[in-house]
């Protein structure tokens, strides 16, 4: 009978990083972009359940906003 170990924090990370180092450049590329528009689209949810009155040039403002303040607060650190 088949009983599977759960696997631990460091053997995801192992295969998360052995994945990497096969992983092309614009793949890596392309997947940052994904990942980039994906915390947006969680963003945009949180301000539409923040701020349901708005609508979307709304949302997108705040989100722009929010862009800017993060890339100012990096820029501090």
């Amino acid at each position: 009978m088949d009983n599977p170990v759960p696997m631990s924090a460091d053997d995801l990370y192992r295969e998360e990083v052995l994945r990497g180092r096969v992983t092309l450049p614009a793949e890596k590329f392309y997947a940052g972009a994904d990942l980039f528009e994906y915390a947006c689209e969680i963003t945009r949810a949180g301000i539409r359940e923040q701020f349901p009155q708005l609508d979307d040039a709304g949302v997108e403002r705040i989100l722009g906003e929010r862009l800017r303040l993060a890339r100012r607060l990096k820029e501090r650190s």
